[in-house]
C-alpha cells in the first residue's frame, strides 16, 4: 500500500510539496510521515500552508509533553479502569474503528473525587491513539488507507448531575484537545438515545467543536435501533444497540470491549471537594438574607450554581417571583427549591435544576435564622442555554415518534 494520494488539484499537490519542504526538520520525529498524514493538517487549515504548519509543530510539542509515543502503555489508575466509561467495539462497513462513549451512568462527580482531571483527559488522549492505531491495522488488513473513526455517544440517563462544572470541563477540554491534535479523523458522531436535557449539554461543548465537527454529527431517534446499522453492520454492532454482537457469554453489552461506568465507591475517593473558583463573595448579615435575581427568558434552561459559606452554615433555596420589578420576601414568592440549612463552610455545595417556566429566579442565602453572627458567602451562578438547533431536531424525532402511522 503506497503513501500516494489521488484526488489532489495541482494547486494542493503543490502545497504538499511545499509542506513537506517547510518540515525538513521535523520529519524524522513524526508518528508517521506519508502523504495522508500531512494533508490531514493541510485539510484542517483550508491549505494554508502557515496555518497547518503552525498546528503541526504545536501538535508535536503536546506528543511531546504528553509523551504520546507510549502513552498506549500507560495505565491509568484502578478507579478509572473500573469506572470510567466507553470502549472500542467494531468496525463499520468501510471497516473504519468505531467508540461507543457511555455518557449516562457515569458518575462525574465520583470520578472527580477519586482522580484528577488531568488523568481523566489523558484517558480519552489514550483512546485516540488507540484509535489511530487500529486505523493502521485496518489500513494494513485491508489494503487500503482507513483514517476516520466513528464515535457512538450514548445519552441515555443523561441528567444534572452531569452538568456539575468540572465534568463539562473534562469534556470541553477533550473536545479542544480533539480539534487540536486530531485533524480530520473523526467521520460521524453519532448521537442515540438524547434526553431533553441534552440540548443544554451540547450547547456546554459546542464551542470547543469546529463547524466541520459539528457537521458530522447524527441525532437519531426513538428509532436509532434501526437507524445504527445503516452506519455498522449488525454484526459489529453489540446487541444493546441494535446489532447482534454480544460478549462470548452472550452478554449483549459486550462488557469486554465497552465499559459502562457506574456509581464510584466512596471508598476510592481522595478528597471531599473539588477546588472551586467562585465569581461573586458577599456578606449576608446577621437575622438578613442575600437574594440572587437570575432572569429566565424561556422554559428548558438549566440554572447551576456552586457556593461556600465562610466559618459556620447558611440557608438556602431558590424561589420564582410572583411580582416583577420589587424585592419580594420568601413567603410571597413560589419555592421551587426547598430552602434549607447546608455546612457550606465545610464541603461547597454545587446544584443545578431545570426551569419548567420564565420568570426571574430567585436564589436565596439565608441567614435569619442567625442573630450574632453574619455570614461570607462566595457564589457563582449560571444560566445554561439549550441549542437551540439540537432542541428542534429532538423536538421533531419526538413528534415523529409519536405521531400514529399512516
Amino acid at each position: 500500500m503506497s503513501g500516494q494520494v489521488g484526488d489532489l488539484s495541482p494547486q494542493q499537490q503543490e502545497a504538499l510539496a511545499q509542506f513537506r519542504d517547510k518540515l525538513q526538520d521535523l520529519l524524522p520525529t513524526l508518528p508517521n510521515a506519508d502523504d495522508h498524514f500531512l494533508l490531514r493538517w493541510l485539510r484542517a487549515r483550508n491549505f494554508d500552508l502557515h496555518k497547518s504548519e503552525d498546528m503541526l509543530r504545536k501538535h508535536m510539542e503536546f506528543r511531546r509533553q504528553q509523551d504520546l509515543d507510549s502513552i498506549l502503555m500507560w495505565q491509568p489508575s484502578e478507579v478509572i479502569q473500573l469506572y470510567d466509561s466507553g470502549g472500542l467495539c467494531g468496525y463499520d462497513y468501510e471497516g473504519c474503528p468505531v467508540w461507543f462513549d457511555i455518557i449516562g451512568t457515569l458518575d462525574p462527580k465520583g470520578l472527580l473525587l477519586s482522580a484528577s482531571k488531568q488523568e481523566l483527559i489523558r484517558k480519552r488522549i489514550k483512546a485516540c491513539e488507540l484509535l489511530l492505531q487500529q486505523c493502521e491495522l485496518q489500513s494494513q488488513k485491508l489494503g487500503r488507507k482507513v483514517e476516520t473513526v466513528l464515535m457512538v455517544f450514548d445519552m441515555e440517563a443523561l441528567s444534572l448531575k452531569h452538568l456539575w462544572k468540572p465534568a463539562v470541563e473534562v469534556y470541553q477540554q477533550f473536545f479542544a484537545i480533539l480539534e487540536a491534535n486530531y485533524p480530520e479523523m473523526l467521520k460521524n458522531l453519532i448521537v442515540v438515545r438524547a434526553p431533553k436535557l441534552f440540548p443544554v449539554a451540547f450547547n456546554l461543548v459546542k464551542p470547543f467543536m469546529s463547524e466541520v465537527t459539528r457537521r458530522k454529527m447524527v441525532i437519531l431517534g426513538g428509532n436509532w435501533k434501526q437507524e445504527l446499522p445503516k452506519f455498522i453492520s449488525p454484526d459489529q454492532l453489540p446487541m444493546e444497540f441494535g446489532g447482534t454482537m454480544t460478549d462470548p457469554d452472550g452478554n449483549p453489552k459486550c462488557l469486554t470491549k465497552i465499559k459502562y461506568g457506574g456509581e464510584v465507591p466512596k471508598s476510592y475517593y481522595l478528597r471531599n471537594q473539588v477546588r472551586t473558583q467562585y465569581e461573586h463573595t458577599e456578606t449576608v448579615g446577621c437575622g438578613s438574607s442575600l437574594q440572587v435575581e437570575n432572569e429566565i427568558l424561556f422554559p428548558g434552561c438549566v440554572l447551576r450554581w456552586q457556593f461556600a459559606s465562610d466559618g459556620a452554615d447558611i440557608g438556602f433555596g431558590v424561589f420564582l417571583k410572583t411580582k416583577m420589578g420589587e424585592r419580594q420576601r420568601a413567603k410571597e414568592m413560589t419555592e421551587v427549591l426547598a430552602s434549607q440549612r447546608y455546612n457550606a463552610h465545610l464541603v461547597p455545595e454545587d446544584g443545578s435544576l431545570t426551569c419548567l417556566q420564565a420568570g426571574v429566579y430567585v436564589l436565596r442565602f439565608d441567614n435569619t435564622y442567625s442573630l450574632m453572627h453574619a455570614k461570607k458567602v462566595s457564589y457563582t451562578v449560571e444560566v445554561l442555554l439549550p441549542d437551540k438547533a439540537s432542541e428542534e431536531r429532538i423536538q421533531a424525532l419526538e413528534a415523529t415518534r409519536q405521531s400514529p402511522p399512516q
